[in-house]
């Protein structure tokens, strides 16, 4: 298991990766490659970012849970 500090970091690597993608890709589905689409990225980054690090403290604790779940095995009876 890896120490909290290392988590949260993750959390906010992870966060702003996905986010910087998530925000480029559907911006660009809506308005294609144009000058407005570059100028529109960076203030959605901005603020989709916090949300997403806010939304990963509280699935990433889930989905690491939901994970062991799935991934345990059964005991041989």
């Amino acid at each position: 298991m890896q120490n909290k500090k290392e988590l949260i970091l993750a959390q906010i690597f992870i966060s702003v990766m996905m986010a910087f993608l998530m925000t480029g890709i559907f911006s660009f589905i809506q308005l294609g490659a144009t000058t407005d689409w570059l100028s529109r990225w960076p203030k959605s980054f901005v603020m989709a970012w916090p949300i997403a690090f806010v939304l990963s403290l509280i699935v990433g604790p889930l989905a690491f849970k939901l994970a062991a779940i799935v991934t345990r095995q059964k005991q041989p009876t």
